[in-house]
């Protein structure tokens, strides 16, 4: 379905992605990891190009999307859901008017989009708050607006840019819930950019780890936290069983109070 061949950014004297290469099958959900500044929101903003690539191809349904002009761009990105970081809702519109937005600006009905955006809504169990407006919801609630959204247009293709990055750590929860819940029904393919350790070894098909703009690891969650090849597989290892010792400890202490 998606296939990245030897995409690279630089900006200034900074090589940000350095020809990267990465395909996605249809159905599966793979879960891009690694350090800040590594690449990962550069390569996934590259692929519907909020960032242009300075060179390489991404390839959807054997369609070149670097090539598009801006008719064709627009034309697929309707194929492809975007979720950002930010929630980049608009503030005086309601819930279901921010999802109802890009559906007709795109063409469609107001009628049509209404029930496209509450069928959205519904999906992230915001169909109780559609006229509430931005201000009048947690953060949360917001990014789960975000995400319904991208969803209104039924993509083949979801994009998430680390979702969670801008939440309180108390609201990360109900979004993650939301992610994996849609990986699970595999509504769409998913390449998801995120910190979520617990999220990745859940829901993931496979992780890819980047290090300085490339590709260092790829493999299943099993392989890749267990016997990592790479630095920073080996980071993301020692990280997972430093919080899995500290539970226990945490436990056993409580268990001796």
């Amino acid at each position: 379905m998606l296939s990245i061949q030897n995409l690279y950014k630089q900006f200034g004297s900074l090589v940000a992605v350095n020809n990267l290469e990465l395909s996605v099958a249809p159905g599966e959900t793979v879960v891009i990891m690694g350090p800040s500044g590594c690449g990962k929101s550069t390569t996934i903003r590259m692929i519907n190009r909020l960032i242009e690539p300075d060179q390489g191809a991404v390839m959807f349904d054997n369609v070149d999307i670097t090539r598009l002009d801006d008719a064709g761009l627009r034309t697929m990105r309707k194929r492809i859901g975007y979720v950002f970081q930010q929630f980049n809702l608009i503030s005086r519109l309601s819930a279901i008017e921010n999802v109802m937005l890009g559906l007709v600006m795109g063409g469609q009905s107001k009628e049509e989009a209404y029930g496209k955006a509450l069928a959205a809504l519904g999906k992230v169990g915001m169909e109780q708050a559609i006229d509430q407006k931005p201000g009048q919801l947690s953060g949360g609630q917001q990014q789960r607006v975000g995400i319904a959204r991208a969803l209104a247009f039924e993509p083949e293709l979801m994009l998430w840019d680390e979702p969670t990055a801008s939440l309180d750590p108390m609201l990360v929860r109900e979004v993650l819930i939301v992610m994996e819940e849609l990986a699970k029904y595999r509504a769409a393919t998913m390449l998801v950019v995120t910190h979520e350790i617990a999220f990745a070894l859940h829901v993931a098909d496979r992780i890819v780890l980047m290090e300085k703009g490339a590709v260092v690891e790829t493999g299943l969650p099993s392989q890749v936290f267990v016997e990592p090849a790479s630095r920073v597989g080996r980071q993301y290892k020692e990280l997972i069983e430093y919080q899995l010792s500290t539970s226990a400890s945490t436990l056993a202490g409580k268990r001796i109070a």
